[in-house]
């Protein structure tokens, strides 16, 4: 049994991007040890839970997910000994670890691949390898099987001679997907979950779980990329619930990745019924700046939208019996703060960003469901702003670069998209200190450390009244310790006409009621009766009491009666 088993509905997860978190001896590279090295900084917060990234061997063409052997450690983040220590250390303080799963594909380094490639038939059937369109017969490869596009642009369809087929990759050209109908591979992934849970580990995190099971035919997309086709497929509930009885995880804090996924697919992965996970990522709320719904393409938030988005899913998910994971950014994602307006003043009181940042913690926290804090979050990190696209690491912005500047956009426009869109946006180190690197590494950083690491740092933060990182505090607690935000119910309310970019709703339990009112523009508004005027401020994100009926730039206000 896993040695931390907490209420996942109390509980409070913060994800370790271990490349960027923080580094022990000196190479550039966040590690184990440096982790191991932070956990009274992420015990003092209050966190339940710590979520990490892959640190398995990888040839790191997609940041580690991209695995080469699910049973190891890659040297770079230490050892075995370094991973059973950091659990110890963790579990003494009351902190459990999930690791990251990611078993919709392998590395083509892996030795499953490798084996395919090498001719053994064993190994050819655990990945999806088709004939090509029109291919006149063997060593002819015609077209790919079908017109999907892989995540990072480009067709998911790679034809290898070796293999005299095509095999599908949904996400990088180097990270081939595995057939899960195949038993032998469901088996193998089971032994691998098993395998990391009798070290210890306390839950897991599955990568785009939801794209495990393929169409049952494969055929052209005629709307779309083919998310249509292989999202949530034919038989995906099916494999989850078999994964989870084979691994013996019922019941251990789990939560799944999953990609254009729907709302009555998210019900069943996470009703205790179905005994598949305790909770589900969905992604509809981070688009609401995407162009006709192209993440390379900006546009301003769409907050109508965005509260369109929340009220369906937290109404939804709670009238299914699911349970949603409430977050703002991962290793995916640009920082919200910069991505929702807090772009004056970073590191300073009184303006934008800590308005921003302090009012986006608290729409995601009191919502119904587990909150989840990304490394930085908690100090409010926000996008680096890089010179050039040289300075981006990840493998997903520098192919859209280059397919921007194809359809014709300069250099400066598709330098701005990326500034705006790229994954590195997350990825950027942790800001320790205002020291050379943050603090980060006494080494030369694997990737550029953000300027505002001068004023947004821990050193600066914690224990510092007013701060980013009290304030997160103070949320930690009262999601401990608040029967309603954890267990009671949620519904949506209007905040009137001239009120348009306030997302509103109430958490009810017996008698208690708490409203939350959270102001997403740069101007003041006016607020319909929410039915608090007797209500004492529990909570807000000015230092003086809210104005009755109304909400300042960027205010949160929750009341209690």
């Amino acid at each position: 049994m896993a040695a931390i088993e907490k209420d996942f509905r109390r509980s409070v997860v913060y994800q370790i991007y271990v490349k960027s978190f923080c580094d022990s001896d000196g190479d550039g590279v966040g590690d184990l040890p440096g982790i191991t090295g932070k956990l009274d900084y992420l015990a003092r917060l209050g966190v339940d839970y710590l979520w990490l990234t892959p640190f398995y061997p990888s040839p790191q063409r997609d940041g580690g997910y991209d695995i080469s052997d699910y049973r190891a450690v890659d040297p770079v983040y230490g050892t075995m000994d370094d991973f059973d220590e950091l659990v110890a250390q963790a579990h003494k303080r009351e902190i459990g670890i999930m690791l990251d799963m990611v078993l919709c594909h392998t590395s083509c380094d892996h030795e499953w691949f490798q084996r395919a490639l090498a001719g053994d038939e064993r190994y050819r059937a655990y990945y999806i390898l088709r004939d090509g369109r029109g291919s006149s017969g063997p060593g002819d490869p015609g077209q790919p099987p079908t017109n999907w596009d892989c995540a990072f642009g480009g067709s998911a369809w790679k034809w290898e001679p070796r293999l005299g087929k095509w095999y599908l990759h949904l996400h990088d050209v180097s990270q081939p997907d595995l057939d899960w109908t195949n038993p032998e591979v469901r088996e193998a992934c089971a032994d691998v979950v098993r395998f990391w849970k009798e070290r210890g580990v306390d839950g897991f995190r599955f990568d785009v779980v939801n794209l495990i099971s393929k169409p049952e035919v494969f055929e052209d997309d005629l709307s779309g990329q083919g998310r249509s086709l292989f999202a949530d497929g034919p038989h995906v509930h099916e494999y989850l619930r078999e994964l989870v009885a084979r691994a013996g995880i019922d019941g251990m804090m789990t939560v799944g990745e999953m990609a254009s996924t729907t709302l009555e697919n998210c019900v069943r992965y996470t009703r205790p019924e179905d005994h598949e996970l305790s909770m589900s990522f969905s992604f509809h709320h981070l688009k609401v700046d995407y162009a006709a719904g192209k993440k390379w393409e900006l546009t301003e938030p769409d907050i109508g939208r965005l509260r369109s988005i929340f009220r369906t899913w937290q109404e939804g998910m709670q009238a299914g019996g699911g349970w949603n994971a409430l977050f703002w950014d991962n290793h995916d994602q640009p920082r919200a703060v910069t991505r929702f307006g807090g772009r004056a003043g970073v590191g300073e009181r009184g303006g934008s960003w800590e308005r921003v940042g302090k009012m986006l913690a608290v729409c995601d926290f009191l919502m119904k469901g587990t909150p989840y804090v990304y490394q930085g979050d908690e100090l409010g990190m926000v996008n680096p702003g890089y010179d050039s696209i040289e300075q981006f690491r990840d493998v997903e912005s520098r192919n859209y670069y280059q397919i921007m500047l194809e359809m014709g956009k300069g250099p400066a426009e598709a330098l701005h998209v990326v500034n705006e869109r790229s994954r590195d946006n997350g990825r950027t180190p942790m800001q320790w200190s205002s020291a050379p690197a943050a603090g980060f590494t006494s080494g030369e950083p694997w990737i550029g450390i953000p300027a505002s690491a001068r004023l947004v740092n821990a050193e600066a933060e914690v224990g510092v009244e007013g701060s980013m990182f009290e304030f997160y505090r103070s949320l930690v607690k009262l999601r401990h310790a608040s029967d309603v935000i954890a267990t009671g119910e949620v519904r949506f309310l209007d905040a009137g006409e001239e009120a348009p970019k306030v997302i509103a709703y109430e958490r009810t339990l017996g008698d208690e009621r708490l409203v939350v009112a959270c102001s997403f523009a740069d101007a003041p508004c006016r607020l319909a009766d929410l039915g608090v005027e007797k209500y004492e401020v529990v909570l807000g994100n000015y230092d003086d009491a809210p104005a009755p009926g109304a909400l300042r730039p960027y205010e949160a206000v929750v009341w209690r009666g």
